[in-house]
């Protein structure tokens, strides 16, 4: 007989795994997160072992070093072949993530984030936006980031709200600040 308590520990592991893939997935993320413990607190959980899913209702806050992802419902499956898909969902749901060898962050947001470790991609939809410490800010209905191509695509909503900015993605990228020049040493000028 399996007692509650492994089911549960099981459902948490396989959400872990899922989540742990994220951040594989962006391939600017810290690696040294990968090997980090993950840490997901919520209102309540519910495992299905048979299907493979686990969902997290109620102020979800996921953690592993750097990533921390916060949403008000995440579901997490796994496939026959290993594979996780997961869907975090808010108002918005958000998540920030330290990049590779840089002081720099990462932050998103959408009504809904969605990822697939066998096609190493994570998507945006609903008010998606990712920005960057350095003042770049990308923002779209839907944005997709395949960490195979290291591509995005980025699209804008076709609804006619009346806002004036409907079928337009805005992008605002940041001039790169030039490395600091060191003063020639005396001595080394020009020579009449």
């Amino acid at each position: 007989m399996r007692r509650t308590g492994n089911k549960a520990r099981a459902a948490a592991a396989l959400a872990l795994a899922t989540w742990c893939a994220l951040a594989t997935a962006t391939a600017s993320a810290e690696r040294a997160d990968r090997d980090k413990p993950v840490d997901i607190e919520s209102d309540s959980m519910i495992a299905d072992e048979a299907k493979k899913v686990a969902t997290f209702d109620g102020k979800v806050v996921l953690t592993q070093g750097s990533l921390i992802i916060r949403a008000d419902r995440i579901v997490v499956q796994q496939d026959n072949d290993g594979f996780q898909r997961g869907v975090a969902t808010g108002n918005p749901a958000r998540f920030r993530h330290k990049r590779e060898g840089l002081g720099e962050y990462i932050d998103g947001e959408a009504l809904r984030i969605e990822y697939d470790t066998g096609a190493d991609r994570v998507e945006f939809f609903k008010g998606a936006r990712l920005r960057r410490d350095s003042g770049d800010d990308i923002r779209g209905d839907y944005i997709s980031y395949d960490a195979r191509t290291e591509r995005f695509t980025v699209k804008a909503s076709n609804d006619a709200s009346g806002s004036g900015r409907e079928g337009r993605v805005r992008a605002i990228i940041m001039p790169k600040k030039p490395a600091p020049q060191t003063p020639a040493s005396p001595g080394t000028g020009r020579q009449d």
